[in-house]
């Protein structure tokens, strides 16, 4: 018997059609209504974040459809979330996005599945993942009541959000959430459980509640008032709030280059374009002679670094303390410092916790450390402690030393008291310089001789006369040179030799590092 050859080309039309009903999205005029309001459609934005041609898209026909009385599909509304596999700067990565073209990308469209899928598969294949978020993120909305004819028990069986996985992800894989619209909810949760977080200016907003909801409890706003950039930035809730959608996209890949992996990878070295020895001159003049003037830190920072490899984090949060990622003689590292310019360089609440999510980060993906040290305590006064900033504090003094990755601080001006202590682990050998113009102390001469003399001062029939001898004679015992005689610190160095030595520093920490799981899990 003669076998008839197979033909699964109408099989095969249908696919393709099903794949281009899914493609048109929510249908051309909500497509128009998305560009009208200055944003691109998800399926723009996962092709503007990916390498050229590397989308692979999974479960792209999934989603609801109607047919005809003959079988045929007639409609499709496709599943608000479209995520795959794909490459950025040539390394694999898991994407995941929200359509706002469809119900707004909330519960009523979303097929929880694929949104648990691309956690699951960044996990399990040790994928860096990037959430591009907008809407609910797959939250549900009054309206999800009548399409699914009951309430949704938060956290209930079958009602999962999957946020477990978002925050089991923290300890795994490199996450990176975008949030390119209004965010609320389930989304704004999403997004800031992630190892960096950007918005767009103008376009973006991020609220537990949008503005609907709190103007019912007596308080109206409009969505940027309410989580605007310059709300979520300032109060740390996102880490950077880029221009436009294109430049957020450009951050997200700058991150992600210095990130590995997975915790079961070590960080990229990139190859050296910045001599390891390079001096600059102009370092020995940075710091003032008077302890009363401030200086730029970050021109410090750039010019110790390889050059453009700079890359800040949380500069609106926390701003007594920077943040970010760079490179030395290639090698990829955390870097904080004290920026005098705000509150002195105190540490308060704001700062105590920028440093635990910092230190968190650094340690989960095996990041040595590198602090230039400028930090007279922390915070004084009434606002500092009803913020409770020594319980927050203590926090941070916890992350520090309970990291393991290698640590280097230069101490380039203040490092006083508890706070000042924070500057590196104390209970493990790590690398300690010192500029010349560094002073410590258990506190700052300035206000601490008041505390400390008070009677000899309440005595003398000259009061200031005798503060500016008391003064003059601890100034000079309080030299850094007679701190290297006890051998406190390592050395006190040239400050044109510092990018050489942390260079050097890099370089031994790069065989210390270990790949795999930090001995605490991250949160967010």
């Amino acid at each position: 018997m003669e076998m008839v050859p197979a033909n699964w080309q109408p099989a095969l039309d249908e696919l393709q059609e099903r794949i281009r009903l899914a493609h048109q999205m929510g249908g051309s005029e909500r497509v128009k209504r998305q560009h009208d309001g200055g944003r691109l459609t998800v399926r723009e934005r996962i092709t503007s974040m990916l390498d050229e041609g590397t989308f692979h898209e999974i479960g792209a026909i999934a989603g609801k459809a109607t047919y005809d009385e003959d079988g045929g599909i007639k409609a499709f509304l496709p599943a608000n979330c479209v995520f795959g596999r794909g490459k950025v700067d040539g390394r694999p990565v898991v994407i995941a996005g929200d359509d706002f073209t469809i119900r707004g990308g909330s519960a009523d469209a979303a097929i929880w599945a694929k949104m648990l899928m691309s956690e699951t598969m960044a996990n399990s294949y040790r994928m860096p993942l990037i959430r591009l978020l907008e809407g609910s993120g797959g939250g549900g909305s009054v309206r999800t009541i009548e399409t699914t004819g009951r309430a949704n028990l938060p956290g209930g069986i079958g009602t999962s959000s999957g946020l477990y996985l978002c925050v089991d992800n923290l300890a795994e894989v490199p996450v990176v959430a975008l949030g390119l619209g209004s965010v609320a909810g389930l989304g704004a949760a999403r997004l800031v459980t992630s190892h960096y977080s950007v918005i767009v200016k103008d376009i973006s907003a991020v609220f537990v509640a949008g503005p609907p909801v709190v103007e019912r409890l007596g308080e109206p706003r409009t969505k940027q008032e309410l989580g605007g950039w310059e709300v979520q930035t300032a109060a740390g809730g996102v880490d950077h709030a880029a221009d436009t959608e294109e430049e957020a996209f450009d951050c997200a890949r700058k991150f992600l280059s210095y990130m590995p992996n997975s915790i079961w990878d070590l960080p990229p070295r990139q190859t050296g374009w910045d001599p390891a020895d390079r001096r600059d001159e102009w370092l020995v003049s940075a710091i003032p002679n008077s302890p009363r003037h401030a200086y730029h830190m970050r021109r410090i920072i750039k010019t110790v670094v390889d050059k453009g490899s700079f890359f800040e984090v949380g500069h609106r949060f926390g701003r007594a303390l920077i943040t970010g990622y760079a490179r030395l003689d290639g090698w990829p590292v955390a870097l904080m410092a004290g920026d005098p310019l705000f509150g002195g360089g105190a540490w308060d609440a704001d700062v105590c916790e920028k440093v635990i999510r910092f230190v968190d980060t650094a340690e989960t993906f095996h990041l040595p450390v590198v602090h230039l040290v400028d930090c007279p305590g922390f915070q004084v006064g009434l606002a500092a402690e009803t913020s409770g900033v020594i319980r927050l504090g203590a926090r941070a003094i916890a992350a520090v030393s309970q990291s393991r990755v290698p640590w280097c601080s230069v101490l380039v001006r203040n490092v006083y008291g508890v706070g000042g202590g924070a500057h590196q682990p104390q209970n493990r050998q790590c690398i300690r310089y010192a500029w010349p113009s560094a002073r410590w102390g258990s506190l700052p001469l300035e206000g601490g001789v008041e505390a400390a003399y008070r009677a000899e001062l309440d005595a003398a029939a000259d009061p200031a006369a005798t503060m500016a001898e008391i003064e003059k004679r601890l100034n000079a015992l309080r030299s850094p040179f007679r701190t290297a005689e006890a051998f406190w610190v390592d050395e006190i160095i040239d400050p044109r030799d510092t990018r050489r030595l942390l260079c050097e520093f890099a370089t031994m920490a790069a065989p210390l590092r270990t790949p795999g799981p930090a001995h605490f899990k991250m949160r967010p």
